[in-house]
């Protein structure tokens, strides 16, 4: 006991001579914080699910069971049960941020705030390694400043990059929704009905298109399965949040409440949305002007100032410095 009270005792005085007094006070909060780190991935580990002692034979009905648990309200112990709202209409605006994003994971939202809370204390204890660790004399109020806008940085960066995936992803379903009304329509008119169009649609644009593609191919699951066309649609309307498919979810459920001809509905509609495309671009080429009025004043003007000015004012301090030499 002896051997290792001398141990520590001289670890601490090496420390307070490389750090003043607070470096014991340092050397614990790193080795606290890297024990976090390390003990994250061992809580998060959710655990074993009792139907995988079942052999099934059929791994396509396995795969299936799977899918069909919920495992963003699964109970799976530790820390694990803390990274994800327990109120349900936040729970809720989660997952629906998160499928507008692009992820419908089952364990997305979890995910999500997992990222939050390791990219927190991960950049946390970076920062308090830059800044109160590694210097050899630290300034202990700055360096709180700067640990604390590390760990918000690391709070709030997968909250902006989720909702750049949202602006980014509505605006590629945004600009591929108009060729997807044409080949739908010729889908219709040659005999489909919507559901098998929406899913020749979803095939044909993988390439080009692949987020609405992706929305296609749900859409079309969701058909097969039985669900209710109307609440089918809507889901989709709500998932991609684009407000020419919210219109178009409105113009098929009256279509389908009215019993009209869904294919003349959607001529009209396609055409509606080829000239707002072009009513979209046209309103992007008016505002370029604007946009390039600033560059324009910070790289044309003081160069023609320069011109135009320079040899006046070389020549006036010019007679300025005969005067002052006379």
């Amino acid at each position: 006991m002896d051997f290792i009270a001398g141990f520590f005792d001289r670890i601490a005085e090496a420390l307070i001579e490389q750090y003043g007094e607070a470096g014991p006070f340092y050397a614990i909060a790193a080795v606290s914080i890297m024990l976090v780190l390390v003990a994250i991935p061992l809580v998060m580990r959710g655990k074993k699910d009792p139907l995988d002692r079942f052999n099934f034979r059929e791994e396509r009905l396995k795969g299936e069971l799977v899918k069909l648990r919920d495992t963003d309200t699964a109970q799976t112990g530790g820390l694990a049960d803390y990274l994800q709202p327990s109120d349900k209409e936040q729970m809720s605006e989660t997952r629906k941020m998160l499928r507008q994003a692009g992820f419908n994971g089952a364990g997305a939202v979890r995910s999500y705030y997992t990222a939050r809370f390791g990219l927190c204390i991960g950049l946390t204890a970076v920062g308090a390694l830059i800044t109160l660790i590694l210097p050899a004399e630290p300034n202990i109020g700055l360096g709180v400043v700067l640990t604390a806008v590390f760990g918000l940085l690391g709070f709030l960066g997968p909250v902006y990059w989720v909702q750049r995936s949202i602006q980014t992803r509505r605006d590629e379903i945004q600009k591929a929704f108009p060729d997807a009304m044409d080949m739908m329509l010729v889908c219709i008119e040659g005999g489909q009905s919507l559901d098998q169009a929406m899913s020749r649609v979803g095939k044909e644009m993988e390439a080009a298109a692949g987020p609405l593609a992706y929305e296609l191919g749900i859409v079309s699951q969701e058909f097969r399965v039985g669900k209710d066309r109307i609440t089918v649609l809507r889901d989709f309307a709500e998932r991609c949040n684009v407000n020419d498919i919210s219109s178009f979810v409105t113009v098929m459920i009256q279509s389908t409440a009215f019993g009209t001809s869904i294919s003349q509905a959607l001529r009209v509609y396609a055409a509606e949305m080829r000239d707002k495309r072009l009513m979209r671009a046209e309103e992007k080429a008016n505002t370029l002007p604007t946009k390039l009025t600033l560059g324009t004043m910070f790289f044309t003007v003081p160069p023609l100032i320069l011109i135009l000015v320079g040899p006046s004012l070389i020549q006036i301090l010019r007679a300025f410095a005969q005067l002052a030499g006379g």
